[in-house]
């Protein structure tokens, strides 16, 4: 299967080509950007096709990063993923970025358990971070769910966990050094969105966003304009 990823769910604007026959990258394209996903997006999916050397029309699949994360990126992913799949008769595949994570921290740095995370929220009083467990074989084993402070530390020392995300230097400090950091990232490497949605397979619901948090943006009431009647 030839399979197209893409991620927009942090600072990155991401996409590879993935022969998951082969287990092999066949070409990439990264932007760091700290906005402008959807201005970016498929110059740089045709980049990546570019240096696979692959068309659309040699796709059998696309994954997609369906967060958590930036409210604006993953939905511009998303929307693209869910465009692309009507569009070239192909399937979608949503995958979590704390997923990702988790595969990346097993891949590199040989971790069982993984406690995958994503950031604290705006009120250090609050202390929560979005978080999931995976086991050694990529299983989810906690739900994604935001976790106050105390409740991931506990999580992952029951589990035996290393600590992945930008919410493991935190978690690791309040568990007095006990929880080993093995990767501080906001996002995975984007071969392995590819890597866990060619272990996931082609069937399944559309992809999705992933929210766990309400967005920090609101509307100001001030500029709402009243309701029109009739």
């Amino acid at each position: 299967m030839i399979l197209l990823a893409i991620d927009c769910s942090a600072e990155l604007c991401a996409a590879c080509v993935y022969d998951s026959g082969r287990k092999e990258e066949l070409g990439r394209s990264v932007l760091v950007l700290g906005k402008g996903h959807a201005e970016h997006l498929i110059g740089v999916i045709d980049a990546a096709l570019s240096a696979a050397g692959k068309a659309y029309a040699d796709l059998d699949a696309i994954a997609v990063s369906i967060g958590p994360g930036s409210f604006t990126g993953i939905r511009v992913a998303v929307a693209a993923a869910r465009g692309f799949s009507l569009a070239l008769g192909m399937p979608a595949i949503g995958v979590s970025v704390l997923e990702a994570l988790a595969a990346q921290a097993r891949a590199t740095k040989g971790a069982g358990s993984v406690l995958a995370t994503r950031g604290f929220g705006p009120d250090d009083a609050a202390a929560t971070v979005q978080a999931a467990l995976y086991d050694e074989l990529g299983g989810e084993a906690y739900p994604p769910s935001v976790l106050g402070l105390g409740e991931a530390v506990e999580l992952a020392t029951n589990a035996g966990a290393a600590l992945a995300g930008t919410g493991a230097t935190r978690i690791a400090a309040a568990s007095g050094g006990s929880l080993p950091v093995v990767l501080d990232a906001s996002a995975a490497d984007i071969l392995f969105y590819a890597q866990v949605a060619a272990g996931k397979g082609s069937i399944g619901q559309k992809p999705s966003p992933l929210y766990l948090r309400e967005p920090d943006a609101k509307p100001q009431a001030g500029f709402i304009l009243p309701r029109r009647e009739g």
